[in-house]
């Protein structure tokens, strides 16, 4: 066996030290191309008592989960399988604790309605999770209004088509902010109302749901793989109706901070 000289050595060992940089430089390249063309805003929810924010990756929303609800919207409210649609992530409105914030009247309708919700925050998630552990992935609750362009949404229904535009559209998704569940516990029983012009409307009991939070979880994780991120609007009792410019709606949940808004 011929033995190489130091200045073969020397030039062997160069090649090997290029030749094991090109795929590193071959993937900077590759990054360099693949930057973002514009930059989008991050969509996040305060959270009460901790610096951070809660980053949303999506927003699902349960329909016609109190069995009154169900029957003012003409359904049957027997124990079915639950349904599900999503919200936009940038219909997120957040409205902070103290004071009454501004909610624009959407375009489009003559019947703006409200819906108001409790909302589980998920912390982690899966696909296929068990009713028994699905707690353990909320981080956290928070009071929601989910708004509703309810003429344009029946009128979708009537014709059997989508109706993403009476439900997904630009402030549809009010937030208060997110309540960790280490403080408040799950919320499983308690008050929900909601009040427009100091007059009740909606007032009703977490515990009237026909699916609950943790029922919610698994059914949803059996369609979708849930992830961190994730928000889930739990339904609205009975009574939803519509509100005019110049309205102020005030939401409550027991265990939770009050969330108000003006409709302008």
């Amino acid at each position: 066996m011929r033995t190489l000289s130091r200045r073969e050595l020397v030039t062997t060992g160069a090649a090997l030290t290029v030749a094991a940089a090109a795929p590193m430089e071959s993937r900077a390249a590759a990054a360099k191309r693949q930057r973002q063309l514009f930059a989008l805003d991050a969509i996040t929810i305060p959270i009460l008592g901790d610096e951070r924010s809660f980053p949303v990756r999506r927003i699902y929303c349960v329909g016609r989960n109190y069995a009154a609800h169900a029957i003012e919207r003409g359904s049957d409210p027997t124990r079915e399988a639950p349904f599900f649609f999503q919200k936009p992530t940038d219909a997120v409105q957040n409205v902070p604790l103290d004071g009454i914030a501004d909610h624009p009247y959407p375009s489009m309708t003559k019947d703006y309605q409200h819906e108001v919700e409790l909302v589980a925050a998920l912390h982690s998630g899966g696909a296929d999770v068990r009713v028994e552990d699905a707690l353990s992935h909320v981080h956290g609750y928070a009071l929601g209004l989910d708004m509703t362009r309810r003429d344009l949404q029946n009128a979708m229904a009537m014709e059997k088509r989508p109706w993403e535009i009476g439900k997904s559209f630009d402030h549809a998704a009010v937030l208060g902010p997110i309540h960790p569940a280490a403080r408040v516990g799950h919320l499983q029983r308690g008050r929900i109302s909601l009040a427009v012009n100091g007059k009740i409307r909606q007032d009703s009991d977490l515990s009237k749901m026909i699916w609950n939070v943790a029922e919610q979880i698994s059914q949803l994780s059996k369609a979708f793989e849930l992830k961190a991120g994730d928000i889930i609007y739990s339904g609205t009792p009975e009574n939803v109706g519509a509100v005019v410019k110049g309205d102020v709606l005030l939401c409550k949940i027991d265990g939770l901070n009050d969330m108000s808004i003006r409709i302008v």
